[in-house]
């Protein structure tokens, strides 16, 4: 027969009252050390002995003292107080102190493209965090697997989310200087429609590219790629493998410009308005090391933008 074990179901304040009791030496050393009645401290102290069906403290009229029952319970409940205050402090810590394990994921592009050098400068930055990043391109649920935060371009997520925006991106047109030498660069847009387009995550059929110039005008170019993908990571590819004018969001693009291994077309010509936003669990306050990352990733893309406008080459190729 397999005995039953009780759980025990007093309440946490009892157990320290009691605890302080055997600590002090007396009812009114506790009492005025949890700053409570001598009556309150003695009625936690005997329903803790109601809860748990045994005699806790031996009570005189000149005293109280812990009974050997009691003496074994105070020295497992003080152990399990300690480190449960040691758990509360460090709870408290993450919400001021950035440290631990941080956990994200972002889309596969952009966590190929743009990421790896935004996190190594947090790690230096941060060097008690240790970062986890998930690349993938499927919406994963942050509370089922364990995630802090994730990057996601587009739209608001559903309720029960949060999501503030980092960035806004722009996609331009970009190529590889071979592809250039072979098939000169379009001089107007209307000219994108002789050329071999890549785009990612467009729709069949004839595709509809909103392009603007930043000054107010906008040009709803009508154009039939060549190479359709479902990322703008394998678009990148391509692009850089000349195999036609890739449309890509400036930062996945922007160390390829500056290595020479891709060109802006067109420019300033781009899709504009895309948000990439830092989405988190709603209802909660967030752990420190979750707001000095999503700090640095939105400093890090502004300083990056800022450089990237200021250091797109010109066509050379037109």
């Amino acid at each position: 027969m397999v005995a039953r074990t009780e759980t025990f179901r007093g309440g946490l304040d009892d157990v320290r009252a009691f605890c302080t009791v055997v600590d002090l030496g007396t009812v009114t050393a506790a009492a005025a050390s949890l700053r409570e009645t001598k009556g309150s401290v003695s009625r936690r102290i005997s329903r803790l002995e109601r809860a748990l069906g045994a005699r806790l403290m031996a009570r005189t009229s000149r005293a109280v003292s812990p009974t050997a029952e009691g003496l074994a319970f105070y020295a497992k409940a003080q152990e399990s107080l300690t480190l449960l205050d040691e758990a509360a402090e460090t709870a408290r810590d993450a919400r001021t102190v950035p440290a631990g394990h941080l956990r994200f994921t972002t889309s596969i592009d952009f966590g190929i493209e743009v990421m790896p050098e935004i996190v190594a400068s947090f790690r230096d930055a941060y060097p008690q965090i240790t970062v986890e990043m998930l690349n993938t391109d499927a919406r994963l649920d942050l509370a089922a697997n364990r995630i802090d935060l994730a990057l996601r371009l587009g739209g608001a997520e559903e309720t029960g989310y949060r999501a503030l925006v980092l960035a806004t991106l722009a996609v331009g047109l970009y190529a590889a200087p071979a592809y250039l030498a072979r098939r000169p660069a379009p001089a107007d847009l209307a000219g994108l429609r002789d050329h071999d387009l890549i785009l990612a995550r467009e729709r069949f059929g004839t595709a509809g590219l909103p392009l603007s110039d930043g000054q107010g005008r906008t040009e709803p170019l009508s154009v039939s790629p060549a190479i359709r993908v479902s990322d703008f990571a394998s678009a990148h590819r391509l692009t850089l493998a000349g195999a036609g004018i890739g449309h890509l969001p400036t930062l996945v693009a922007a160390r390829a410009v500056e290595s020479g291994a891709l060109v802006r077309v067109l420019a300033p010509w781009a899709t504009r308005g895309a948000a990439l936003r830092a989405v988190t669990l709603a209802g909660r306050e967030l752990p420190a090391r979750v707001n000095v990352f999503r700090e640095h990733v939105r400093a890090a893309l502004a300083a990056r933008d800022c450089r990237r406008e200021h250091s797109d080459p010109v066509n050379e190729y037109s």
